[in-house]
């Protein structure tokens, strides 16, 4: 299955106290580019969310948000640093009993002095932490594959008519161009008669010009290779994948044998054939740009 570069996948969680948020979002791009915005404590996963995206993202410019919320603060210990606290109070008491001042020690004038109480969170687990992480990584990723993948079905129906309109274009110029060459040898034969009016006119000279001109106008090798690049399109399709970037080189073989049957041509009819198989290719390269 065939997918589209852009996309949006979310996934919110709640993993061993803390609510993970993962948002993924990507815009078309010629190579992977990938960049994480996550809490700097968590910037020890970042490289591993990167190697997760890459395992399912082969270009495109995509972007991960992250975002944490712990639950409770209750493992995290407040406790009173006495030693500190003992030192503002004999210092407070000094400045009484030598300046005279007032007497106002409060808990809360203590509680505003520096390093007065002391915070003490545990030890985070990393490798817990990175596999709460990237398990929510791995959901918001599925998210968004199903996005792109159903944008891509919609894009791989498109370019597959696109594909049977060109083949049938392309059918109706190997109808016309046998006709294109019986027409001129009608014309040159009328032609010598106007000019030699009754005298006999030399067939394989006829022939000869005829043949030259078929083999100048011949475009077989052209729609035979248009078919077979339209075959190939299709096999690219059905075996899914990144197929974008192949498709664009395929394509511009495409436009080269257009571009070569519409120099050989000189019927009128074919000239219009060929300028709509030229529009359907240009249309088919603008879808190709949204596929990954």
């Amino acid at each position: 299955m065939v997918k589209s570069m852009t996309g949006y996948g979310r996934a919110v969680e709640t993993r061993n106290g803390r609510e993970f948020t993962v948002e993924i979002r990507s815009v078309n791009n010629r190579y992977l580019d990938c960049t994480v915005k996550m809490p700097r404590i968590f910037s020890f996963a970042e490289d591993a969310v990167k190697q997760l995206v890459k395992a399912e993202v082969s270009r495109g410019k995509v972007d991960v948000f992250v975002s944490v919320n712990a639950e409770a603060a209750s493992d995290v210990q407040v406790t009173l640093n006495q030693p500190v606290v003992e030192g503002y109070l004999s210092a407070m008491r000094q400045m009484v009993e030598k300046y005279g001042v007032q007497d106002d020690i409060s808990v809360t004038a203590l509680a505003r002095m520096p390093d007065v109480f002391l915070v003490e969170k545990p030890q985070a687990d990393e490798q817990q932490l990175k596999e709460d992480l990237l398990g929510v990584v791995k959901e918001a990723l599925a998210n968004y594959n199903h996005m792109r993948e159903v944008e891509g079905a919609a894009l791989e129906a498109d370019l597959r008519s696109r594909a049977a309109t060109i083949l049938d274009l392309v059918t109706q110029v190997e109808q016309a161009s046998p006709q294109t060459v019986a027409d001129y040898r009608k014309r040159l034969e009328e032609k010598m008669r106007e000019v030699l009016e009754n005298k006999s006119i030399d067939e394989s000279r006829i022939l000869t010009e005829a043949a030259i001109f078929a083999d100048k106008v011949a475009v077989d090798e052209e729609t035979v290779r248009l078919r077979s690049h339209l075959e190939q399109m299709d096999t690219m399709l059905t075996n899914g994948g990144g197929v974008g970037r192949k498709l664009d080189f395929l394509l511009q073989e495409m436009n080269r044998e257009a571009n070569t049957t519409g120099s050989k041509c000189t019927d009128v009819k074919i000239a219009r054939i060929v300028v709509d198989i030229k529009a359907e290719l240009e249309k088919i390269r603008e879808q190709t740009q949204n596929l990954e």
